[in-house]
């Protein structure tokens, strides 16, 4: 948060330099019109660029001091020590041939491998992940991938170039290095959100590489998920006699959006969703912090800047391309283990259809887990259940990777 504060005054001063150089350029235009001395000024005018400089120059050296100095705090025991055997490290990887990067922590590297998945698309969770699960370090080696377009990750790719195949191909060559590093077989994975359909194509596609899935906030047909939250969104908004959002949700239209206008008439009825669960009280610890996630020390001033651009940027231009998804009709079977921990009163995953998919998949095993005290995120609302019912799926595979 410091950091933060500090590189905005900064910026604050530098720009207040630069307008002080601008007003000092055109009052000496004015007295060379004039015919009149300019020395003075011109002494201020150096004064001024050397001001100037040198905040650009402290911004960008303590923009890639603040790049190179991120890490991830090392996993400690009740004393304060570091605990023997883990690991805890940020660590740059090659997927498909972009550079992108991951998190790794966990307190043995005998454990078994559980990658998560963030939601979006365009989001970063590697700190949030960290603050709200942490105790799933005790019995995995906790994987949290930033996937390309996002956060650390931001620029492996041009966000318009980023296709579904590219999810796809980067999750499945990151799986693969995961168990080639650790030397392991399958691995454990969750989604989160739009992570929840990655999670289903990764798993559709490759199953011999994971043990189970585990989708949370479960996507499953997105045009349709769009519709309902819109017309959800009016409903409620009429109900609390909001009449400037009714008419701005009703001049917008009803979705599928594309181009310029998708994310700011998206907002506008996800972000009343979003309010309204914040402040349903059946609702347990409803908000995400992204003040506290984003001043993490796992993101530089870039990955912090790039941790917004990466939710604008790819949200905008990739999220059409999901609106002819419907697990239901493409991914009826998968040859994987699938569990939803799904939130009793989520309504940005609409709970109507993933009981739909629940009913028509086909799977080795499956089970619905209703989370009654949460809303779109239960390994946030409830994090200590979502953490003990993720310890029961991974118990129950523990003859296959000890």
């Amino acid at each position: 948060m410091l950091q933060i504060i500090l590189f905005l005054f900064m910026g604050l001063l530098f720009l207040i330099s630069l307008l002080f150089e601008l007003f000092l350029t055109i009052r000496c235009m004015v007295l060379k019109r004039k015919g009149k001395d300019r020395g003075k000024l011109h002494k201020k005018m150096k004064s001024s660029l050397i001001i100037s400089l040198t905040l650009f120059i402290c911004i960008f050296a303590g923009g890639i001091l603040s790049q190179l100095s991120a890490y991830t705090p090392k996993i400690k025991d009740s004393q304060g020590n570091a605990v023997q055997g883990s690991i805890a490290e940020l660590r740059k990887v090659e997927l498909n041939g972009r550079e992108e990067w991951i998190s790794i922590r966990g307190n043995s590297l005998n454990n078994p491998i559980l990658l998560f998945l963030a939601g979006g698309p365009g989001g970063s969770q590697i700190a949030a992940v960290r603050y709200n699960l942490e105790e799933l370090e005790k019995n995995f080696i906790v994987v949290n991938w930033d996937q390309p377009g996002s956060g650390k990750s931001y620029n492996a790719i041009d966000a318009e170039d980023i296709s579904i195949d590219t999810y796809i191909e980067d999750g499945e060559a990151l799986t693969t290095y995961l168990c080639s590093e650790f030397g392991k077989e399958k691995i454990f994975m969750v989604g989160e959100s739009w992570g929840s359909a990655l999670g289903v194509f990764l798993a559709k596609n490759d199953p011999q590489n994971y043990y189970a899935f585990i989708g949370t906030g479960q996507m499953v047909d997105f045009l349709e998920t769009e519709k309902i939250d819109y017309n959800l969104a009016i409903e409620l908004a009429n109900k609390n006699n909001d009449n400037k959002k009714v008419e701005k949700l009703i001049n917008n239209g009803e979705p599928p959006y594309y181009g310029s206008e998708l994310l700011g008439k998206s907002t506008e009825y996800l972000n009343y969703l979003g309010s309204y669960m914040i402040h349903n009280e059946k609702i347990h610890n409803a908000g995400y912090q992204t003040l506290r996630d984003i001043s993490a020390s796992e993101y530089g001033m870039l990955d912090k800047i790039n941790y917004l651009r990466g939710l604008m940027d790819v949200f905008g231009t990739f999220y059409p391309k999901l609106y002819n998804v419907d697990l239901r009709k493409q991914y009826s079977e998968i040859d994987v283990p699938v569990y939803f921990f799904q939130g009793r009163h989520d309504i940005n995953a609409p709970a109507k259809l993933v009981q739909e998919y629940y009913d028509t998949l086909k799977a080795p095993s499956k089970d619905l887990i209703w989370f009654e005290h949460s809303g779109h995120s239960p390994w946030i609302n409830e994090n200590e259940l979502f953490i003990e019912n993720l310890l029961k799926i991974r118990n129950q595979y523990a003859s296959d990777y000890k």
